[in-house]
């Protein structure tokens, strides 16, 4: 099992400057879902910015410490754009 706080470091060490954001899902430390914000998305499709995330964690997934990450990926702009829509939406 791994701690969100270890974590959210090994996914910004994967994507310095990425804002993280992590959520245990289960409560157990294995299943979890991570919300990322990183500049090294831009121009990327959905599946490749998936893959530099996957990149940053692999060793623990490959070893099964982590079971399950759900992904949720953003630009910065994107980003914005969607916490704009949601304030707006209130």
């Amino acid at each position: 099992m791994i701690n969100p706080d270890d974590l959210t470091a090994m996914i910004q060490a994967g994507l310095p400057g990425a804002e993280v954001f992590v959520q245990d899902l289960t409560g157990g430390g294995d299943h979890y879902q991570a919300t990322i914000i990183s500049a090294e998305f831009a121009g990327k499709t959905l599946v490749q910015q998936h893959q530099l995330v996957y990149r940053s964690v692999n060793q623990v997934m490959a070893s099964e410490q982590l079971h399950a990450l759900a992904l949720k990926t953003f630009t910065p702009e994107k980003w914005q754009a969607q916490q704009s829509d949601v304030v707006q939406s209130s």
